[in-house]
């Protein structure tokens, strides 16, 4: 990509924000992280010593301020900031990026993405779990129909994480939008969609299993959607013992996969893309998942299968060609509202103990 680079205001420098979006930015040619907000100070230190160039700026006001001198905005923010922000954005004639969840509800995600379309301007949510290495390679099986007829689909994103470690994300007040659901869901139903389409009926189980807590920390989702597929969806704080980050069961085989993905703990670490001659989000053939049919994985059954590498950048690239108007939206709006009518039906099936139709 030739010209120059699309000039970004970061919102927020939290985990999010500095974890994710600010290398993933930076690494992203076309790109150019000019301002970060946070009115945190040893933040404000933070993004300075890593991003010597970068403005910093206390408060969002001061990007609409200056509308005409960016070209993109990102929300990294509070989850109960992201459609005030987001809205603002809009307005003030920026396109915007919203980290997941885009809204607390799919008719604020809706009503987003009309004020979106109606300005002219791309709004675009950060799910980047699309290019886990993992996914990566499940959408290459399943496209070479190595699993023949997919019967079920089981997605686990678990932690063991017993203590408390406190923030809004734990937060109990609905405002805040805390909760795994929200959180973890966001990218466990996010996936199931993307793999196997549109969804008929939502059951769940949400539980606040740890003391003090306030929002779910161990939370089952089972899904049916219209192809017959069904998924089984798991995310969770308190597992002592993981499960299989995927079991995806067919016609002709089954594929297993334990273990995440090594970006997020790679980006953690301080590793860039392409900082080192190492392929990004490469992970070693002892982590590799098997495809076979009959016997247990843990016992030696099926092959393994060379696990794709994990794209994270590709996000970033796919919004500087968008705006460009040069490639499609990653992932729209409407792809997070239809996520969030899941999640919306997946908290009411907890609360009722029903299962609900969509």
């Amino acid at each position: 990509m030739t010209g120059t680079p699309l000039r970004v205001g970061l919102v927020g420098y939290g985990l999010a924000g500095s974890v994710f979006h600010a290398p993933l930015i930076a690494a992203t040619q076309g790109l150019t992280l000019d301002t970060v907000v946070t009115s945190n100070p040893e933040r404000q230190a933070q993004a300075r010593a890593e991003y010597p160039d970068v403005r910093v700026a206390a408060s969002a006001d001061e990007l609409w301020a200056r509308a005409d001198e960016l070209d993109l905005i990102v929300v990294a923010s509070p989850n109960k900031t992201h459609v005030p922000l987001a809205t603002a954005a809009l307005e003030a004639g920026l396109p915007v990026v919203v980290d997941k969840p885009v809204a607390g509800t799919a008719a604020e995600a809706r009503a987003l993405a009309e004020l979106a379309e109606k300005r002219g301007l791309l709004l675009s949510v950060f799910q980047n779990r699309r290019w886990d290495n993992d996914f990566l390679t499940l959408r290459r099986l399943i496209a070479d129909g190595e699993l023949g007829e997919v019967y079920r689909f089981e997605s686990r994103f678990e932690r063991w994480r017993p203590q408390l470690k406190g923030g809004w994300r734990e937060s109990g007040d609905p405002a805040e939008i805390g909760g795994l659901l929200y959180d973890l869901g966001s990218h466990v139903v996010d996936q199931a969609l993307v793999l196997f389409g549109p969804v008929t009926s939502v059951y769940a189980e949400a539980d606040v299993r740890r003391e003090g807590a306030q929002a779910d920390d161990d939370t089952f989702i089972a899904l049916t959607h219209a192809s017959g597929v069904r998924s089984h969806l798991y995310v969770s704080a308190t597992t002592a013992q993981l499960g299989p980050r995927f079991r995806v069961l067919g016609s002709k085989a089954g594929y297993v996969k334990h273990g995440l993905d090594p970006q997020e703990a790679a980006l953690r670490d301080g590793s860039r893309p392409g900082a080192s001659g190492a392929e990004w989000g490469a992970e070693p053939e002892e982590l590799w998942g098997r495809l076979g049919a009959g016997e247990s994985p843990v016992t030696g059954g099926g092959s393994p299968v060379p696990t794709l590498a994990g794209d994270y950048p590709a996000y970033y690239a796919a919004v500087a060609r968008a705006l460009h108007a040069d490639g499609p939206n990653p992932v729209t709006a409407q792809e997070a509202a239809a996520a969030l009518d899941v999640l919306e039906a997946a908290r009411r099936s907890a609360a009722e103990k029903v299962t609900v139709t969509l």
